[in-house]
């Protein structure tokens, strides 16, 4: 019994560290988009559309506007994609487990890490690509936060800790950019990529389970292909017929009985308050991320007067920033863990103390997105630095609380179907990135600095969300406590 017990936490671990591996190296490369487009200019992707023009000296230009804006417009349908295809992404989760969902994800991320391969003689390719590696990343994110369920108390810094992962991937496109410069092709860079799905698939059948991990974990519950005979304390016809198989056990021990409150249902949660402004606290941040990424390598231009090294050199930068996402999430997950410990040591239910704990985690992630958006705005070069960090911090904290926040205030088994929900309306927001960037040529000279300032204002309304969720866990606390009152009245 003493080798099974080992056995599983052996299992465990190897899963939460290959999943950890997985979003790191795959997840959410496209948010590398900065340093890939670096490199595809460079190879002269849409080099058609730059053309030779006179400037205000009489001396001959070149105005790559166009070119700028066919990349625009390649990011924002892909980074929509990312968002919005998380709808059908999480229903295939809840519905058909983790099994079909994954082998759906590797399918269009290998497809599309294929098209990246052989855009070279079709630029187009450009278009359906990024947006398949956006919608496969996406689905292996979903499909491994369901390992927090495995870890009890540290839940939530584990669902931060693999969205911080997800952040940092972003890497993946800077380290293609810097083996592109020693001589190694894109084309050979995304065969590589799309070579690694072996892993993805290895790990979808020996260290995931084929439907859901609950949560609640039951008592010596199991996943993956197990061989031989459990030792789980089931019945003995059910011994009896046991086969070699991928199973999913689930202890059939008594447990006292208690009651709970009824569950939400998916329609409920959808048209609470709570959603509603939960909707809005990120679509108001992850807005502001992706325009800053999208505007980000003319900003630069533009700061450094177009000089090619001083450009590369702060792409650098804001790239090897992008790998502290992964140390940087954690810590929102270790502030909800341990504030909701320190709530429930006060009396507050389980419930009650994780939506509690949420509460500064919210907050904390609006300020720094305020901040972020203050230093943004200031056109001084140096400034940007710091900018960069601020930048990935915020991130970190806005995907690893929004994930964290769905898990404690929705019923778990709504997970998928809600964080696929929140993602693809915040996707809506999304698409007003294309007309900004257009703003920005068109009406601003490329200058981003007014849009900036509009921005930074834009991000006061991701406050209302964590006021609001404060508000309802004061009115609950009151309540509670007028309860007890009473009841020690009516037994004096």
């Amino acid at each position: 019994m003493a080798g099974r017990v080992s056995g599983l936490a052996v299992r465990r671990y190897l899963t939460f560290f290959s999943g950890l591996f997985e979003c790191l190296c795959f997840a959410g490369v496209i948010y590398g988009w900065a340093s890939l487009v670096f490199v595809l200019k460079k190879d002269n992707y849409f080099g058609s559309l730059c053309v030779n023009t006179t400037g205000v000296n009489g001396t001959h230009e070149l105005d790559c506007s166009g070119q700028d804006e066919k990349f625009s417009l390649v990011f924002t349908i892909a980074s929509f994609m990312n968002n919005f295809m998380t709808l059908p992404n999480g229903f295939l989760f809840d519905y058909f487990g983790t099994t079909v969902a994954r082998i759906f994800g590797i399918s269009i991320y290998t497809t599309g890490s294929l098209m990246m391969a052989f855009s070279s003689s079709v630029p187009d390719l450009l278009f359906p690509a990024l947006s398949l590696l956006a919608t496969g990343g996406i689905m292996f994110l979903v499909t491994n936060m369901q390992v927090g369920n495995l870890f009890g108390v540290h839940r939530s810094t584990i669902i931060t800790l693999y969205n911080g992962a997800f952040d940092s991937s972003s890497a993946v496109f800077f380290v293609i950019k810097m083996i592109h410069e020693i001589g190694i092709s894109v084309r050979t860079s995304f065969l590589f990529l799309s070579a690694c799905s072996i892993i993805h698939l290895v790990r979808t059948f020996l260290l995931l389970p084929r439907k859901l991990i609950p949560y609640p974990l039951p008592d010596n519950y199991t996943y993956g292909i197990t061989c031989g005979k459990s030792s789980t304390q089931t019945s003995k016809v059910a011994l009896n017929d046991e086969k070699p198989t991928m199973i999913e056990e689930i202890s059939v021990k008594k447990v006292p009985t208690v009651e709970t409150p009824v569950e939400k249902t998916f329609r409920q949660c959808i048209l609470s308050w709570f959603f509603l402004w939960h909707l809005v606290w990120l679509s108001v941040m992850q807005f502001r991320h992706i325009m800053f990424i999208g505007t980000l390598n003319p900003m630069l231009n533009r700061m450094t007067e177009g000089e090619p090294s001083l450009v590369s050199s702060y792409l650098n930068a804001f790239a090897i920033t992008q790998l502290c996402g992964v140390l940087c999430a954690p810590w929102n997950g270790f502030i909800i863990d341990r504030l909701k410990r320190r709530y429930q040591n006060r009396g507050l239910n389980e419930q009650e103390a994780d939506l509690q704990a949420t509460v500064l985690s919210l907050f904390i992630t609006a300020l720094q997105c305020m901040l972020f958006s203050i230093c943004a705005t200031i056109p001084f070069l140096p400034l940007q630095y710091f900018t960069f960090v601020l930048q990935v911090l915020n991130r970190s904290f806005l995907y690893g609380g929004n994930a964290a926040f769905i898990s404690v205030a929705f019923p778990p088994r709504h997970f998928g179907k809600l964080f696929g929900v929140v993602m693809a309306l915040s996707a809506v927001v999304l698409a007003l990135q294309y007309p900004c960037f257009s703003l920005v040529r068109d009406v601003l000279d490329g200058d981003p600095l007014y849009l900036n300032i509009g921005l930074a204002l834009f991000c006061l309304f991701a406050f209302i969300h964590p006021a609001c969720v404060f508000r309802h866990c004061r009115r609950t606390a009151a309540a509670a406590a007028a309860a007890s009152s009473q009841d020690m009245s009516i037994h004096s």
